[in-house]
């Protein structure tokens, strides 16, 4: 390992981590944060995205050692005392782990799906800006199958520190793309193939009424307002059956729901 001692918090080799929260309001030029031991887990391993440098809590030095062997022998990691990380990160930094990962240039959605393989499916998030609950529904998908997602240019970003963080690692292992309106997406995903599927209360058909096609969308819409009514009109619609007098949950955990019930992953 590529062991770099750090005991000044201006110190220029460890700028990209100053003020974290702040900066990831505003980008990074390109560049994430990943913070905790899985998350890294995933990175180092990930195929479509390279990491630059991790900056780790002297004490927590010892145990990232298995960790740390996935990475390239040559990255550079920071090694800082406590008083010293939470200076550059801005904050008390409990974890003591970070990396700072590289977005390079990700497909966009023609070339995601024409990629898919010939049984796909594929969720669609639409004006989620809840870091939560796209961290959350990234996990979903990569623990029930999922083989894509696609964004709306209104959703938050999903490689964000804290969206990563809460999908543990799944942002950066699903193949994922941000794909401009709505309408956008559902034109793409015709030309693929896909049949189209809108979660919503109001949804015509329950869900479990309904089988897998070889080829299935799965539209997310925010908490509150849901879906478009543009968007639901256009597409076949499905609901979540609850109990009386109760008619929504939180997106992540109906993610959850409509994907185990598509998913392979649940035969």
């Amino acid at each position: 390992m590529n062991i770099i001692r750090i005991d000044d918090p201006a110190d220029p080799r460890v700028a990209t981590y100053l003020d974290i929260r702040e900066r990831d309001l505003v980008g990074r030029e390109g560049r994430f944060v990943a913070e905790g031991k899985v998350v890294l887990n995933v990175l180092f391993a990930a195929r479509q995205f390279e990491a630059e440098s991790v900056l780790v809590l002297e004490n927590r030095l010892a145990g990232m050692a298995e960790t740390l062997s996935l990475a390239p022998p040559d990255l550079p990691v920071y090694v800082a005392p406590a008083a010293v990380l939470d200076a550059i990160a801005g904050f008390h930094m409990h974890r003591g782990i970070l990396a700072i990962g590289r977005k390079g240039n990700p497909p966009g959605a023609e070339a995601l799906l024409a990629g898919l393989p010939e049984r796909a499916l594929v969720v669609v998030t639409v004006g989620i800006s809840n870091h939560d609950n796209i961290g959350s529904i990234f996990r979903n998908a990569a623990a029930l199958g999922a083989d894509a997602v696609l964004l709306d240019r209104s959703c938050c970003d999903p490689l964000y520190r804290k969206a990563i963080r809460v999908s543990v690692g799944a942002a950066l292992k699903v193949p994922f793309a941000i794909a401009g309106e709505a309408h956008e997406i559902a034109d793409a995903l015709d030309r693929h193939g896909f049949a189209q599927l809108a979660l919503s209360p109001a949804g015509r058909q329950e869900i479990r009424e309904l089988p897998r096609p070889q080829r299935l969308a799965l539209y997310l819409g925010t908490e509150g307002e849901g879906l478009p009514p543009a968007l639901l009109a256009r597409l076949t619609t499905a609901r979540i059956r609850m109990a009386k007098g109760f008619d929504s949950l939180n997106v992540a955990a109906a993610s959850a729901i409509a994907l185990h019930h598509f998913s392979d992953a649940s035969d």
